[in-house]
C-alpha cells in the first residue's frame, strides 16, 4: 500500500499569497489614509483646547498669558498638548496681540498640509 503525499503545493501556495498581498495592496492605503486623519483630528481639538483656555485666561485677567506654560501654572490647562503631526510639546508657534505682549492664539509648528490642502500653519 502506497502512502499518499499530504500537504499544499507550490502553486497552491502562490496562490493563497498572491491573494493576501491583493488584500493588502487595497487596505493599506486606506489605514494610512485613516491614521492621517485621526491625527489631523487630534491637532484640529488640542487648538481648539488651548485657544479656549486662552480666551477664559484673557476673560479673567484682562490680559493674555505670557506663554504656554502660564496657562498650566494658572490651571487654565493640565498640561500643555503634544501636536500631532510633529509628535512635540515644544512646536505649538505662540501668536502675540497686535498690541501688547504674550499669546493670542496658537498655532502648529508642523510642516506640510492636511488632506484638504490648507498648510498646517494656517489652523
Amino acid at each position: 500500500m502506497r502512502a499518499e503525499a499530504r500537504g499544499f503545493t507550490l502553486v497552491e501556495l502562490l496562490v493563497v499569497l498572491a491573494i493576501i498581498a491583493t488584500l493588502l495592496a487595497l487596505a493599506a492605503p486606506r489605514y494610512f489614509q485613516h491614521v492621517e486623519r485621526s491625527k489631523e483630528a487630534v491637532l484640529r481639538e488640542n487648538l481648539a483646547t488651548m485657544r479656549d483656555a486662552i480666551d477664559q485666561y484673557h476673560a479673567d485677567t484682562g490680559k493674555w498669558p505670557e506663554s504656554l506654560a502660564a496657562l498650566v501654572d494658572r490651571r487654565y490647562l493640565r498640561a500643555v498638548p503634544q501636536d500631532p503631526i510633529t509628535e512635540s510639546r515644544e512646536t505649538w508657534v505662540e501668536v502675540p496681540p497686535r498690541e501688547g505682549t504674550g499669546v493670542q492664539d496658537v498655532r502648529s509648528g508642523a510642516q506640510g498640509g492636511g488632506l484638504d490642502g490648507t498648510p498646517y500653519s494656517e489652523w
